[in-house]
């Protein structure tokens, strides 16, 4: 076992609905390890002008108190561009060896993974990573903090347009499957079977220039009426979910658990409803793609409504 005295702990990238549960069970797991818990705000930034949360810079349980049930994180986030350069990951080692940290938790995405994995060019402490955001996209692990929630958000918008459509839904999930006349002709078809409107779910980045663009070729290139409903950060924000609480507490308590194990250079993931270990490098290696389940899915539900004109 390794002795721990303190813990620094961010925020990093878009926030998450859980995030502020994720730091609630890190300050709780540590107390009971009489370990200290140091808050640096606004991301990595927070590492590098030495910017704590509180004078007191530990995190206290008053401070964690009615926070579960919160939306965005209290630490705040912001990206941080001068973690990229030599310079600011020195800046950002030397404020932790300054501050006497001995592990750093870092609550975010792919990019922040990466930023923590260069510290260790310049700092010698041990770090974890706990994944947060709501694309869902770091490998190895089902779910990360925020996506049930983000999940929800949007179904929730897509039931209120479908009441005012009346609508026949389609899931675009796939960019290796989609073409604009497919689309068109999929569109035409329902429309052709009484069907009076068609929604489309587009992911982000899925379609060159997004839903405002993939509306106006459709309008100008096939004479399909489309209007565009970008939901765009409303899903980062509202009250995470039982799903995303329950995850992001036993992801902090399993993140200190490790630090005090002796184990270190990981991501806390969910494989299989159970936590676990994966090497930060694995986790960042490349981003998690679409299930091949969920496109053939897809796919033949999509041929059962042109057999039976639904």
């Amino acid at each position: 076992m390794t002795a721990i005295k303190r813990i620094g702990i961010l925020t990093s990238g878009g926030d998450a609905p859980g995030m502020n549960a994720a730091i609630r069970s890190v300050v709780i797991a540590a107390n009971h390890y009489h370990c200290e818990v140091v808050g640096f705000y606004h991301g990595f930034n927070g590492l590098l002008h030495n910017e704590h949360i509180k004078q007191a810079k530990q995190l206290s349980l008053e401070d964690i108190h009615n926070i579960i049930q919160r939306g965005g994180t209290i630490l705040k986030s912001a990206r941080c561009p001068e973690m990229l350069t030599a310079k600011g990951l020195i800046k950002a080692a030397t404020t932790l060896t300054n501050e006497k940290i001995d592990a750093l938790i870092v609550i975010g995405g792919d990019g922040s993974f990466k930023g923590l994995l260069d510290l260790q060019a310049h700092w010698s402490g041990q770090i974890i990573g706990i994944p947060g955001t709501i694309d869902n996209d770091l490998d190895n692990t089902d779910f990360t903090i925020g996506f049930a929630t983000a999940v929800n958000t949007a179904i929730d918008a897509i039931d209120k347009i479908r009441d005012t459509a009346d609508a026949f839904e389609n899931f675009l999930i796939d960019d290796k499957q989609a073409t604009l006349q497919k689309l068109a002709d999929e569109i035409n078809t329902a429309q052709h079977h009484h069907h009076g409107s068609y929604i489309i779910v587009l992911a982000e980045n899925i379609w060159p220039g997004g839903a405002v663009a993939l509306a106006g070729e459709l309008k100008h290139k096939a004479n399909v009426d489309c209007t565009a409903c970008v939901l765009g950060h409303i899903q980062r924000g509202g009250s995470p979910v039982p799903k995303d609480r329950l995850l992001a507490t036993k992801m902090g308590v399993a993140a200190v658990q490790a630090l005090i194990d002796g184990k270190h250079n990981i991501m806390i993931a969910e494989q299989n409803n159970g936590i676990c270990h994966v090497a930060l490098e694995d986790a960042v290696k490349h981003q998690k793609t679409v299930s091949q389940q969920l496109v053939d899915a897809q796919q033949n539900i999509l041929a059962l409504t042109a057999q039976n004109q639904y």
